[in-house]
């Protein structure tokens, strides 16, 4: 017999939301046939990865930049005129 998946912990929250974002869940989730919670937390998961990688390269620029660490004028250049050609 297989072994079970490991359980994650789980924790509840609550989130008042306006109207017009309560009947999209809805709508989505009975669309997917999903439930509201399951809906929610993609949507949270989505937010919260496209949040990390963004503060994770603001952190990392702002390291490199307490070191000294910038581009040249000649990489910003090169850089802007790949972007505009």
């Amino acid at each position: 017999m297989p072994a079970e998946p490991a359980k994650l912990a789980t924790h509840t929250i609550n989130v008042r939301v306006t109207e017009a974002i309560f009947n999209q869940l809805e709508e989505i989730a009975r669309a997917t046939a999903r439930t509201k919670s399951y809906v929610t937390l993609m949507a949270l998961t989505h937010y919260l990865q496209e949040q990390s990688w963004q503060i994770r390269d603001i952190e990392e620029g702002l390291a490199e930049a307490d070191k000294g660490e910038f581009a040249s004028d000649a990489e910003v250049n090169a850089v802007f005129a790949r972007s505009f050609t």
